[in-house]
């Protein structure tokens, strides 16, 4: 049998923490990109000019928690806008 070491107990105690933290941040992001990207789909100017300032912000808190990297979140971050503008300027001409 093993030993029950404590700093192996503390440290599981400390990373189910992490993991639950991590992954309400994660889901937090994924849902406010799935909601923009359904914004962006359906056309809705109007929603997409409202959910984009949101979105990057709650991706720019996963970075600050230190859930994605700075790469993958400026990554996420330029597509979406991307793809927003395309919405939000051919809705307008």
């Amino acid at each position: 049998m093993a030993k029950r070491i404590k700093s192996g107990l503390k440290r599981r105690r400390q990373n189910e923490v992490r993991r639950n933290r991590n992954r309400a941040v994660r889901t937090r992001v994924r849902n406010a990109i799935k909601e923009l990207r359904g914004a962006i789909a359906n056309g809705d100017s109007s929603q997409v000019k409202e959910l984009l300032p949101r979105t990057v912000s709650v991706i720019e808190g996963g970075v600050r928690k230190g859930v994605f990297q700075r790469n993958t979140a400026s990554r996420y971050k330029s597509r979406l806008t991307v793809q927003a503008n395309a919405v939000l300027h051919t809705k307008q001409g």
